[in-house]
């Protein structure tokens, strides 16, 4: 139990930490740590953890739109869904196919959500897609910071497991 704690305390760290830590707009380690979160963590952590992340480091950050918050919250929940489905599937092109998934979905939806309930974009077809265009961007490093973070996170963990067998014992029931 007591390693258990320590390898939620460490992601709850490096997922905050990375949110403050000088870094390219949405480079962080909150998307792989939702992926990471459902692949490992049993159902109540695994969503708690990113969205406790989140919720700490925007105290500090700063609030923003409810609706743009919900969002961006439901993103990261629907990314520990996907590390759900991939519990049992843990393979490089799975996790890799999740990482792109989940910043995918995550760039859909906030991004929506920002075109439905701001002013920046004309509430038509066109205003959509120009928000999504004007996003692309932050879209980039996000993914590449959630590709960057699974590859370290999951990768790195999975490695252990193999050269370490008793941490499989980590993995929280």
């Amino acid at each position: 139990m007591k390693n258990q704690n320590i390898l939620i305390y460490l992601l709850l760290i490096l997922a905050i930490a990375t949110r403050f830590i000088p870094h390219p707009a949405n480079f962080t380690a909150i998307g792989a740590i939702a992926l990471f979160s459902g692949l490992y963590l049993n159902k109540k952590q695994a969503l708690a953890l990113p969205l406790i992340a989140m919720f700490i480091s925007d105290i500090f950050i700063g609030f923003y739109s409810p609706y743009i918050m919900a969002s961006v919250y439901l993103g990261f929940a629907i990314t520990v869904l996907l590390g759900q489905y991939l519990k049992n599937k843990i393979k490089f092109i799975n996790i890799f196919a999740g990482a792109i998934s989940g910043s995918a979905i995550f760039f859909l939806l906030t991004n929506t959500t920002v075109w439905a309930f701001g002013t920046m974009y004309t509430h038509d077809l066109s205003g959509l897609f120009q928000s999504y265009y004007m996003a692309l961007p932050f879209w980039r490093n996000e993914l590449l910071g959630d590709l960057f973070y699974s590859g370290v996170l999951i990768g790195g963990y999975e490695m252990i497991k193999k050269l370490v067998p008793e941490t499989n014992a980590v993995t929280i029931k």
